[in-house]
């Protein structure tokens, strides 16, 4: 069983593997945008493209085990120190594992094995990276799958059921679009940034634990971990704070590349002029922050009356255009700009606050190319552009 995420979506893939008690693994594959932003520089992001891919473990259409991509066992080692466990596995130990596809599974036996970590310890930990993989596969709109039959993961420690995993896990994927554009990513890092009026506003205590852990070196993600919570706790209980503007989120910046590198990278790109349409100012913005730091020339049009005669004098690549607009629907724009011989062919991605069947077969027969279910994160809106950029 394989194919795209845009046909099948990650929830239907699981229950097909628990309905048919499949015995095997399932990876995923997605591109993701990767920001380089400095703390009070000039300029926008960088935004570049990575790729990320998942392990899902099974044995009679239940998860034994979950791994991110090549692991490099920091995940676990990030659980450690919330159960009080100071002793790790020496290089070598760590170099004599046996060699299995899930490395991060042979450094947890190997705890267990060494009595570093028990039973309960070792179940926890699995059953928090568990949770905070399918939360990430969840979130998945666009990417590839491929599900191998195979022998199980061994020894196994525990099973879970998929069903459960599911229904909790959706939920929580749905509360944590309402926090966008405060909360984007489990990746971001916590940054104190107005810390006069949190201590006048929060009891000591608090602040303090917001000093040692908002230093910009831990990650939601981490943080989570260290706190054996699950992610969407840890960004609901910062997320006041981040309103406020008392916190900061910023993405990690990793490999730091001058500033002449990447204006000379983004000189070369010139990948498109992409047009979007939709009468809320705060979205054309968003849209445009993310597009053009990735390299296009983006236009927002706030007015979708004056659209229908400036897009004739942009010729822009790539439509962005959303449904419920005041003045003039967006089914009736896209629909005006199909009887052109000009946007015959130039896609239009129509943006829709909801996620139904009925406004998709609205969209598709007034020539839409696809849709983008708003809120969307950069990643959606990045790989659905370049998808039809590429094409074109």
């Amino acid at each position: 069983m394989q194919g795209n995420l845009n046909e099948i979506d990650i929830c239907s893939i699981l229950q097909l593997i628990e309905l048919g008690q499949r015995t095997g693994q399932l990876w995923v594959r997605a591109t993701s945008s990767h920001h380089n932003n400095k703390l009070g520089g000039e300029g926008a992001s960088i935004y570049r493209l990575k790729q990320h891919s998942w392990f899902v473990f099974f044995l009679n259409g239940q998860i034994i085990y979950c791994q991110e991509g090549e692991s490099n066992l920091s995940r676990i080692s990030d659980y450690l120190p919330h159960y009080r466990v100071e002793m790790r596995l020496s290089d070598k130990q760590i170099a004599s594992l046996p060699s299995i596809d899930a490395p991060e599974y042979a450094y947890l036996w190997a705890l267990l094995e060494r009595n570093i970590i028990n039973p309960k310890i070792a179940g926890s930990i699995i059953h928090g990276l568990v949770h905070e993989t399918l939360f990430d596969l969840l979130s998945l709109h666009q990417g590839n799958f491929i599900f191998h039959q195979d022998a199980a993961l061994a020894p196994q420690l525990n099973t879970f059921e998929i069903a459960p995993f599911v229904t909790k896990i959706t939920k929580q994927v749905q509360e944590w679009k309402q926090l966008y554009p405060h909360i984007q990513s489990p990746e971001q890092l916590p940054v104190l940034s107005d810390k006069v009026h949190l201590q006048s506003s929060l009891p000591e205590a608090t602040v303090s634990k917001l000093q040692h852990w908002a230093d910009g070196k831990t990650s939601l993600r981490q943080l989570a971990r260290y706190l054996n919570r699950d992610i969407l706790t840890v960004a609901k209980a910062i997320y006041p704070y981040v309103q406020q503007s008392w916190l900061q989120l910023v993405y990690p910046d990793n490999t730091k590349p001058d500033a002449h590198t990447d204006n000379e990278e983004l000189k070369r790109k010139h990948r498109g002029r992409i047009v979007c349409i939709d009468d809320a100012i705060a979205i054309g913005e968003t849209i445009n922050s993310i597009l053009q730091a990735q390299g296009y020339e983006a236009i927002a049009l706030t007015n979708p009356l004056e659209a229908l005669s400036l897009v004739f004098q942009l010729k822009p690549d790539l439509i962005l255009c959303d449904i419920a607009m005041l003045e003039l629907e967006g089914y009736e724009v896209c629909s005006m700009l199909r009887h052109s011989r000009a946007f015959r062919v130039t896609p239009i991605i129509m943006l829709t606050g909801k996620d139904g069947f009925i406004d998709r077969v609205k969209a598709s027969m007034v020539g839409a190319t696809d849709y983008l279910t708003k809120p969307f994160t950069d990643t959606e809106l990045l790989m659905l552009v370049e998808k039809y950029i590429n094409n074109q």
